[in-house]
């Protein structure tokens, strides 16, 4: 799936190879453990710009972990299944937002394809898309809470008008928010 997603986004949609981190687990490429996975979305989002296209392909496992911190109304928090998820453990939804959702500049186009099992909220956006057949557009989610990305948008736009670093201080005031 990874290799031939890659042909279709050079082929079909210009991307350079220069800009393309693959991760697998075929003794070839990086393999995608935690660390690596989280290390790959930290770069895109540090390396985008206002205008750029990002495109993120997971195909792999996926699961379910109860919510550790009481922001699901399911009571299970997604994740996505790394390699070495029994020794470094499962990546969160929560994880995932604040690694790469959160901190992504804006102006940029963003497409995250999430080919596992649990994955329609695995960002925690208020939007998806089950390509089940019968869906043909993006849904709002039912209850989705946006009262965390609110608290974010309050706290960049506070950081850009003090002059500060938007990033480092959105981490913070982002993870707080969700902890809440």
């Amino acid at each position: 799936d990874v290799l031939n997603m890659k042909k279709y986004i050079m082929d079909v949609h210009g991307f350079q190879e220069e800009n393309i981190t693959v991760l697998m687990d075929d003794g070839e490429h990086i393999p995608p453990t935690r660390e690596n996975i989280l290390g790959a979305y930290r770069k895109i989002v540090a390396e985008s710009e206002s205008g750029d296209v990002v495109f993120c392909h997971y195909s792999g496992h996926g699961g379910k972990l109860r919510d550790d911190n009481g922001d699901e109304e399911d009571g299970f928090d997604e994740t996505l299944v790394p390699r070495d998820y029994q020794t470094a453990g499962q990546i969160r939804d929560d994880a995932l937002y604040d690694t790469l959702v959160a901190p992504m500049k804006a102006g940029v186009f963003a497409t995250f394809v999430m080919d596992c099992c649990h994955s329609g909220t695995v960002l925690d956006l208020p939007f998806n898309f089950v390509a089940d057949g019968e869906q043909e557009e993006m849904k709002l989610q039912e209850g989705f809470d946006f009262s965390p990305l609110l608290a974010f948008a309050a706290a960049y736009m506070a950081s850009q008008q003090a002059g500060d670093d938007p990033v480092s201080g959105l981490l913070s005031a982002c993870g707080a928010c969700l902890i809440q």
